[in-house]
């Protein structure tokens, strides 16, 4: 069996859950022979409605927290993972305005850790030149050549592109190990896992095919996961 048909992929996503309220269907209502006991009824329900309502948004609101909360810690925990490295410099197929070296949307803005802290375009993230024009990539270099498990990509505007992941040997030889549809929504990573390499993974490639997703995609760092032996 390969690499690539033994490989995990799962997309680090919060899903905030909503809980809702629970009413009756719509029926025939019974006639009263009391005059004005319709009206006390009705009163009655909405005044019942209105408390389920209250409680319901403050369970949906706690949810909601609760759910951020995680969220935060594991952005967290994926910034402070000690087999963890980012990468130090990167390469790329082309950039918005071709940028170049520091300059706002240039290869290199996907080096180091993240930091783009909301869903939307930025000048922090690398960027290809067009929208929608199809086949691009990112080539990440790291400091430190690791036996690596996994890769951890943060998209941060037009998520969803990303069709492949190669691993590149300190040789300079590719192995692609993941390809498909990218699941990632949002501010948020794409999460590649497989078994520890049997060579030391020097580089990190990343494809998009931009046309999956409308309009710009762009990406704020590239994690690469691994040990020394």
């Amino acid at each position: 069996m390969n690499p690539t048909s033994r490989l995990s992929i799962v997309l680090a996503s919060v899903c905030i859950v909503a809980a809702s309220g629970c009413g009756k269907k719509p029926g025939t209502a019974a006639t009263s022979a009391t005059p004005g006991a319709g009206a006390a009824k009705a009163a009655t329900v909405a005044a019942a409605t209105g408390t389920a309502t209250a409680e319901t948004n403050v369970i949906a609101d706690t949810t909601a927290k609760l759910a951020a909360a995680e969220w935060a810690l594991k952005q967290d925990a994926i910034k402070n993972d000690p087999n963890g490295q980012w990468a130090v410099s990167a390469t790329a197929s082309s950039s918005y305005n071709d940028a170049k070296e520091n300059e706002g949307y240039a290869p290199n803005q996907a080096a180091g850790a993240p930091n783009v802290e909301t869903y939307s375009d930025n000048d922090k993230a690398w960027t290809p030149a067009t929208a929608d024009s199809g086949i691009e990539w990112l080539d990440l270099t790291y400091a430190k050549p690791v036996y690596a498990t996994e890769v951890r990509v943060r998209e941060s505007c037009g998520s969803g592109a990303i069709i492949r992941v190669e691993l590149i040997d300190a040789q300079g030889t590719s192995h692609a190990i993941w390809s498909g549809a990218d699941p990632t929504t949002e501010l948020n990573y794409l999460l590649v896992r497989f078994p520890k390499t049997a060579f030391k993974v020097a580089r990190v490639k990343v494809t998009l095919a931009t046309n999956v997703v409308s309009g710009w995609n762009e990406i704020d760092a590239v994690q690469l996961v691994g040990t020394a032996d």
